[in-house]
């Protein structure tokens, strides 16, 4: 059984810990973040990320996301950033935008797609919890810790935990349900809105004149 941590109560630093010693260990550890309860693995760590994939249902040949902790760190994985990328993340990011960009090629790592795709989905949470474990991890690969096809989990099934086998479950109570994630991809042509959700179109031309819908 997945031991169980009230994220509500005890210090975060202490908290902060106990996640990084799990990841640090290969192990896959549940997390709360804006608008859903999520799977976590170091996203340099293969067999965490393949792990973390079995446990959602993932199909084949599908990348993870990737939490990073600031604008600095993207500028780490990625290559090639543009105007606009660069100006979509000082404005919106902590927050819920994805921005799908090309990964650094000196990176060694597989989210899923044995880097057949040379592309990588980031992102900077808002969640004071994940963030203060990304400062010290690194970027982390996720998942929705719901299996694949279902609704977000907004609450910890106490009976659920027994049969997950992951490191860790961090439980910050029921979270409330709210917008997805939009997702926009960096293009030849421009940002292009993969998926518009809780950041409008309008919102984004407004600061980055080259995103533009599908």
């Amino acid at each position: 059984m997945a031991p169980r941590v009230d994220l509500k109560q005890g210090e975060l630093k202490n908290h902060v810990n106990r996640a990084l010693k799990s990841l640090r260990d290969g192990y896959v550890i549940v997390a709360p973040i804006e608008h859903g309860y999520v799977y976590l693995a170091d996203a340099f760590s293969p067999f965490a990320v393949r792990a973390m994939h079995v446990l959602r249902g993932s199909e084949d040949a599908v990348a993870a996301q990737v939490l990073v902790h600031s604008v600095e760190t993207v500028q780490g994985v990625t290559r090639d950033i543009s105007e606009d990328a660069h100006a979509l993340m000082e404005k919106f990011w902590p927050g819920l935008l994805s921005l799908t960009l090309k990964p650094n090629r000196g990176l060694t790592w597989d989210l899923g797609d044995d880097q057949a795709l040379d592309l990588v989905n980031v992102r900077v949470p808002k969640s004071k919890f994940v963030r203060a474990l990304l400062k010290v991890s690194g970027p982390l690969a996720i998942t929705s810790a719901s299996h694949a096809g279902e609704s977000p989990t907004l609450k910890i099934d106490r009976a659920v935990v027994k049969t997950w086998d992951v490191g860790v479950v961090f439980d910050n109570g029921a979270l409330k349900s709210g917008p997805r994630t939009t997702i926009v991809e960096q293009t030849d042509a421009g940002m292009r809105v993969i998926r518009e959700g809780a950041i409008t179109v309008a919102q984004m031309t407004a600061v980055a004149p080259g995103v533009f819908a599908q």
